[in-house]
């Protein structure tokens, strides 16, 4: 997720901050959001500002604005997947620039490419722990409860909880090597068992742990955001993070050459590009699926997108423990899944059918805000927003 500061303030900007008493899930037998006497009526209010309907008079602009956002999920996802396994900005792909790290400029060391395995671990930890549950958490003790409610990532469809394990399987994936739940016989955690068999069942433990704690939050996480259970994933994201930043990375300086090669190989082929495959056909398989939605509208039709817009979210998620390379490098990570979205916008898009706003151009820079702007009204929770509504499908207004 690439959080937009930007638009979590645009969101927030001119509502009403509604009072409330701050308590836990424990001490609170209303189990509206495990927080405040009157959550929910904050939830009902923010809800009740959806006024928007799928309807006769707006369907055109509606579906045309799910194609044109599906479209470039499609390219983004394609794109990604042909830098690491065709060519990089008119280079190798990035695979083999990854594989063959301490012969490029790129890696300076076949050390340096699994350090960047374990960064992008420790980055999707801190991020889920920090920023994706974290700052509504704080925000909600702050009494900004409005505002909090807002930041929290995926509410529209209630898909929280799984998108945060999600990125934590990325970092179980990555470690193990495989995606199949088990570790591969080359690996970091191979490896790391074979030196210090203790760390390597403590990382196993806490990453799993961490897993555990995130579905642990009563569903769904934007009605608990206070809850004892939101603090204690923020708690577990923290130790894991800890753990893979100060025993596990430097444990790494203890493999050979040849071993850390052999692990930089195996993640490639058997971790980032299966994943990035899964993404782009999933990716694919959505657009399809908006465009049958577009011919014949109907409530089974949203369900429908609904279940392969998760699909495709699930294949994303689990790429977050690496965000490095192109990804990163050209904003596809924003393009795909920049969050807050700009709803007004958004609405004013589809009002005036206008999708010339959705597209920008050149070298990517995360400061400009043209092109930040731009990625606020596109990619997975714009998708998330048309066909989602208070955790369910939309449907047909008559």
């Amino acid at each position: 997720m690439k959080f937009n500061y930007k638009y979590a303030i645009a969101l927030t900007m001119g509502l009403a901050m509604t009072a409330g008493t701050l308590t836990s899930c424990s001490d609170d037998d209303d189990d509206n959001n495990g927080s405040a006497d009157n959550s929910q009526n904050i939830i009902n209010e923010i809800d009740a500002k959806d006024v928007l309907t799928y309807n006769s008079t707006n369907k055109d602009n509606w579906n045309k604005y799910m194609m044109v956002v599906a479209n470039y999920l499609k390219s983004d996802a394609s794109s990604l997947y042909n830098d690491w396994t065709e060519n990089y900005e008119g280079g190798e792909a990035y695979a083999t620039t990854f594989k063959n790290a301490g012969k490029n400029t790129t890696f300076a060391s076949a050390l340096a490419a699994t350090e960047q395995i374990v960064d992008g671990c420790i980055d999707i930890a801190h991020e889920v722990g920090q920023s994706k549950i974290g700052d509504p958490l704080e925000l909600w003790k702050s009494k900004k409860y409005e505002e909090a409610l807002y930041s929290v990532e995926s509410w529209y469809s209630w898909h929280s909880r799984v998108d945060y394990s999600n990125n934590i399987e990325s970092i179980k994936n990555s470690y193990y090597g495989s995606l199949d739940g088990k570790v591969a016989a080359t690996s970091i955690s191979a490896a790391i068992a074979k030196k210090d068999a203790a760390l390597d069942k403590e990382v196993s433990a806490a990453i799993q742990k961490t897993i555990s704690t995130i579905l642990g939050i009563p569903q769904p996480f934007r009605n608990h955001i206070a809850s004892n259970e939101a603090l204690a994933a923020v708690e577990a994201c923290a130790e894991l993070e800890e753990l893979l930043d100060k025993k596990l990375k430097p444990a790494l300086s203890e493999l050979n050459e040849d071993e850390l090669e052999a692990i930089n190989a195996a993640y490639v082929d058997n971790v980032v590009l299966p994943t990035y495959k899964s993404l782009k056909d999933a990716n694919d398989d959505l657009y399809n699926s908006v465009a049958d939605f577009a011919k014949a509208p109907s409530n089974s039709g949203f369900e429908t997108l609904c279940d392969k817009w998760i699909a495709s979210r699930t294949f994303w998620e689990k790429s977050e423990a690496f965000l490095f390379g192109p990804v990163g490098d050209l904003g596809l990570d924003p393009n795909m899944d920049s969050w807050p979205l700009d709803q007004s916008a958004i609405q004013d898009i589809l009002n005036k059918g206008d999708f010339g706003d959705l597209n920008w151009e050149g070298e990517f820079d995360e400061e400009n805000e043209g092109i930040a702007a731009a990625q606020s009204i596109r990619g997975f929770h714009t998708i998330e927003y048309l066909i989602y509504k208070s955790g369910k499908p939309r449907t047909i207004a008559n």
